[in-house]
């Protein structure tokens, strides 16, 4: 596979496929992380004098003209960011597409719409690929978090355009998800979070036999705690779910551990009243770990040397039910700064990680949520292995 470090740009017209599928508000970008991700790999395209023409989807229109949905809004916030004007174009093929590109100079950047206004996007149409690619010499894919959809613009792109290769945030998805995969230094500790086992069970399976510990949390907790039998009141379960679990849980060989102790509501509210108890009453929820687990799971952490992180372990979101988070990402960050590498990954727990201002404390955070778990699991991605087949459809 080449990398954009292989690639000579000048008067190239690249085409940069990025994730720029930002939260908006009132028509504004509540949060341009994913757009900070790729500005490594556009201003160096454009440093290098590349014609750059960035592409991206936003939401889910359904393949229509959702004006809600329009990325209208990034390209004045895209041009603060790279001190540089970017201009918007309201389609992605066609004949203003076309001649917009026909007009580039070396170092100019434009953005097109929305992909996802056409339905053959996602259906990897291969005459709307051929408009994606016709305009191009050089296709760069640097959006990791689509990498698992075999769409139009991630894989049947690729198929047209005879130079492709990765951008810097692909590459570092690749290089830091991969190491916590194939060769993490010992002891490794998983911490596996979130609502559902259902989203994880591919994940364990790989992980578990290459891990030392695997720390389960968040509500996926009382689906294998119910499997065991034990009360869980009115937490989270998922009923189809506990024959895989307790199967998980007999082949771990000890490594998996669940919390012992929890932080309950009886609902979901800054002002509610919370407890920490052992065993769940009724009617009342586990929303975060308790004291005793934290304690456990601290430890394990603080002596690992690889530690990979996706979901929280509470509601993070309302201040009674966020310690648990908090301090497991605090005792992250401790880890690092004792030499450990430390991966996070998921869109809620890099919501957690910035929420607490912890950034720093982590070698990568993963940008790229279903495509990260799925990484994790060990399957090859699509918009990943069409950039490692070398040859040109005719």
């Amino acid at each position: 596979m080449l990398t954009i470090n292989d690639i000579n740009f000048k008067g190239k017209r690249v085409l940069l496929r990025v994730d720029f599928n930002v939260p908006l508000k009132d028509g504004k970008i509540a949060d341009d992380t994913r757009i900070r991700a790729s500005l490594e790999t556009i201003k160096y395209i454009l440093d290098n004098d590349g014609r750059l023409v960035i592409i991206s989807h936003l939401g889910r229109p359904g393949g229509k003209i959702v004006p809600e949905m329009s990325l209208t809004p990034v390209a004045p916030h895209l041009s603060t960011l790279i001190s540089q004007n970017v201009n918007f174009i309201p389609d992605c093929i066609g004949p203003d597409v076309e001649n917009a590109i026909s007009t580039l100079k070396d170092g100019d950047v434009i953005l097109l719409e929305n992909l996802r206004f056409y339905e053959e996007e996602k259906k990897n149409d291969m005459e709307f690929a051929i408009k994606l690619a016709d305009s191009a010499d050089v296709y760069i894919n640097d959006a990791f978090a689509t990498s698992h959809r075999m769409h139009a613009s991630t894989v049947g792109v690729t198929n047209y355009i005879k130079t492709k290769a990765a951008g810097f945030l692909l590459m570092k998805e690749i290089d830091w998800l991969g190491q916590v995969c194939k060769s993490p230094s010992h002891p490794y500790i998983v911490v596996l979070g979130g609502a559902k086992v259902s989203t994880k069970i591919a994940v364990i399976d790989n992980l578990l036999p290459k891990c030392d510990k695997l720390l389960i949390c968040g509500g996926m907790t009382f689906t294998f705690l119910k499997s065991l039998g034990k009360e869980v009141g009115n937490s989270i379960v998922e009923e189809d779910k506990l024959n895989i679990a307790r199967d998980i849980l007999q082949k771990s060989g000890g490594k998996l551990v669940l919390p012992t102790d929890f932080i309950v509501a009886k609902a979901i509210a800054e002002d509610v009243d919370v407890r920490i108890v052992e065993n769940i009453p009724e009617d009342w929820m586990g929303l975060d770990i308790g004291p005793t687990t934290l304690e456990t799971f601290k430890k394990e952490i603080g002596n690992a040397k690889t530690i990979l992180w996706n979901g929280p372990p509470g509601v993070f979101e309302v201040n009674k039910l966020s310690n648990g988070t908090k301090e497991l990402a605090c005792a992250m960050k401790n880890a690092k700064e004792n030499g450990a590498v430390v991966v996070a990954g998921g869109g809620e727990t890099a919501s957690a990680i910035n929420k607490f201002n912890l950034k720093q404390g982590f070698t990568h955070i993963s940008t790229g949520g279903g495509a990260s778990l799925e990484f994790l699991s060990g399957k090859k991605l699509p918009g990943i292995a069409a950039l490692e087949q070398g040859r040109l459809k005719t």
